[in-house]
C-alpha cells in the first residue's frame, strides 16, 4: 500500500484523526505557554510545559472519593489539569488561579471543565470566600517559587497552608536544579518552618527532571 493509499485507508483513518488532535492540542498549549513567557518570563515557572509523567506524579496527592476541592496555583497551559481532573470523582470542584491573561483564555478554551479565576495566587483566602469555599483538599502549585521575593514565598506559603483542610496536602514543583539555587534553598527552608511534614520526589521523565514538594500537617 503506498502513503497516499494509506491516508484513505479506512483502517488507519481513526489513527491519523487522534494524532491530528493531539498535535494540534500540544501546538496550542506550547503556543500560549511561549506567548506568555516572552512577555512575562518571571510568570512562568518552567521552559516548557510539564510531562505526563510530572501530571501523575502531582496527581497522587488527589482525593479520589468524595466531594473534594483542589486548587491550582498558576495552571499555565493545563499540563498537569488534565492529570488532575482524571483523578477526581464527581461532584468535585477544581479551581485554577491563573494571573497570566493569555493563560486564562487558553484554560477557558481548552479545559471547560476547570473553573478559571484570573488572580494572583496571593490573593488566595479572599478568592476562596468569594467562591464559597471553606477549605480545600489539595493546593497544587506550579508558580515560579525560586524566582520570588521571601516575603512573597511566605504570604503565599501561609494562605495555602490556611486554606488547607488537617488532611489536605500542598505540593509545588521546580525544575531539580532550581532547588540548589538560593531561591530553592529559602523555598524549602519556608516550608520546613510553614508544614509538619516535607517530603521530595524527583520525576526524571521530563526534561529537565522535576523536583516534588510534598507538603502535610500546617503549622498552625
Amino acid at each position: 500500500m503506498t502513503p497516499q493509499q494509506d491516508r484513505h485507508d479506512p483502517r488507519t483513518a481513526p489513527w491519523l484523526d487522534r494524532a491530528a488532535q493531539t498535535a494540534t492540542r500540544k501546538l496550542g498549549e506550547y503556543g500560549a505557554f511561549f506567548r506568555t513567557a516572552v512577555r512575562n518570563p518571571r510568570m512562568v515557572g518552567a521552559a516548557t510545559p510539564t510531562s505526563a509523567a510530572v501530571a501523575a506524579t502531582v496527581a497522587q496527592v488527589v482525593p479520589t472519593t468524595g466531594s473534594p476541592v483542589v486548587v491550582e496555583l498558576g495552571p499555565g497551559t493545563g499540563s498537569l489539569s488534565n492529570g488532575i481532573h482524571e483523578r477526581l470523582p464527581h461532584g468535585a470542584r477544581h479551581i485554577g488561579i491563573e494571573l497570566g491573561e493569555g493563560m486564562v483564555e487558553h484554560l477557558r478554551e481548552h479545559k471547560p471543565w476547570l473553573e478559571v479565576v484570573h488572580a494572583d495566587a496571593g490573593d488566595l483566602l479572599a478568592l476562596l470566600d468569594k467562591l464559597g469555599i471553606a477549605q480545600v483538599d489539595a493546593v497544587i502549585s506550579s508558580i515560579p517559587w525560586s524566582l520570588m521575593p521571601g516575603d512573597a514565598q511566605d504570604h503565599v506559603l501561609h494562605q495555602a497552608a490556611a486554606a488547607l483542610s488537617p488532611q489536605g496536602a500542598f505540593t509545588a514543583l521546580t525544575y531539580l536544579p532550581a532547588g540548589q539555587t538560593p531561591g530553592g534553598r529559602r523555598f524549602r527552608n519556608r516550608l520546613e518552618h510553614v508544614f509538619d511534614e516535607v517530603l521530595t520526589h524527583t520525576t526524571w521523565r521530563n526534561v529537565p527532571p522535576i523536583l516534588h514538594y510534598i507538603c502535610r500537617r500546617p503549622l498552625r
